[in-house]
C-alpha cells in the first residue's frame, strides 16, 4: 500500500501482472507528455524528462510509445490536453488518502474518484483537510546492496537533499521538490539505482489499524482507486499492526 509502508508498496508494485502493464504505460506516458509540454522534449535540458525516461526504460515501455509521449508534449504529434489534479479524503477507520490523477476531464475525474471513496465506505474531503498530515517531497529508495548510508549521506550533503533514513532493506533519502530532479540526475551520475523514486506524500502521521477487516476496507479502497484510468498515484496513512500483510 501508499504510505508509510515505502518497501512494501515496491514490493507491490514489482509484482504488477501483464494485465496490468498497459495501465503503467498509459500513467508513464501522461507523465512524460507534461514533462515534455513544460520543459521540452530534449533530455539534456529537461532533468524531469530525463528521469521519467529511465523509469519507462526500467518499466520496459517501448521506445516508441516513449517517443510518441515526447512529441505529443512538444506539439509534433496532435493529442489530448492534460493537466494535473489532487485529490483529498478519509477511508475506513479514518485513514487519509492523497490521490493524484491526470486527466483530460476533470468533472469526469472528480466523479470517479468521488464514487470509489463512497463504495468503500469513505468520503472526498476539501482542499487542505488531509494534505497537512503529509510532507510533499522527493523520495528515493536504494536497496542496501546498491550503496552505503556514508555514500549516501556524502550524496546528501552535496546536492542539499534534507535526510538520509536507514532501515533493514535498505536507505530512503528525503529532499524537498523542487531538487528532485537535481538529486535524480546526482544518483544517476553515481550509477546508483534506486528501487523507487517518485515525489511522494509522506505520512508525518499514522493511523493504526489493527483489525483485519479494517484492514480488507482499507485495501479495497487503494485497489478501487488505482484501477481509474486518470489516477496516477495513491499515497495514504495507514499503520498496519502486526500481521496484518499488505496486499499482493
Amino acid at each position: 500500500m501508499a504510505g508509510h509502508n515505502k518497501w512494501s508498496k515496491v514490493k507491490r508494485l514489482k509484482a504488477v501482472t501483464d494485465s496490468r502493464k498497459g495501465k503503467v504505460f498509459s500513467r508513464l506516458s501522461r507523465d512524460l507528455t507534461l514533462a515534455a509540454k513544460s520543459g521540452g522534449g530534449d533530455p539534456e535540458g529537461n532533468a524531469r524528462l530525463r528521469t521519467l525516461m529511465l523509469k519507462a526504460r526500467d518499466a520496459n515501455m517501448p521506445a516508441d510509445n516513449v517517443d510518441r509521449a515526447i512529441k505529443k508534449g512538444t506539439g509534433e504529434l496532435p493529442g489530448v490536453v492534460f493537466e494535473e489534479v489532487t485529490y483529498e479524503g478519509y477511508g475506513p477507520g479514518g485513514v487519509a488518502f492523497i490521490v493524484q490523477a491526470t486527466t483530460d476531464n476533470k468533472l469526469r475525474t472528480a466523479k470517479d474518484v468521488r464514487s470509489a471513496f463512497a463504495r468503500q465506505g469513505g468520503n472526498l474531503a476539501s482542499t487542505g483537510s488531509v494534505s497537512f498530515q503529509f510532507q510533499h517531497a522527493g523520495q528515493f529508495l536504494i536497496a542496501r546492496d546498491r550503496s552505503t548510508e556514508d555514500a549516501l549521506m556524502e550524496l546528501a550533503l552535496e546536492v542539499g537533499a534534507d535526510d538520509v533514513l536507514t532501515s533493514e532493506q535498505g536507505f530512503e533519502l528525503r529532499c524537498h521538490v523542487h531538487l528532485f530532479d537535481k538529486v535524480a540526475h546526482a544518483l544517476e551520475e553515481r550509477r546508483i539505482k534506486c528501487a523507487s523514486s517518485e515525489i511522494a506524500y509522506i505520512p508525518t502521521s499514522t493511523v493504526a489499524v489493527t483489525d483485519p477487516a479494517l484492514a480488507k476496507g482499507v485495501a479495497a479502497l487503494q485497489d478501487a482507486l488505482e484501477d481509474i484510468d486518470d489516477v496516477q498515484a495513491v499515497f495514504s496513512n495507514e499503520e498496519l499492526g502486526a500481521g496484518l500483510a499488505e496486499p499482493a
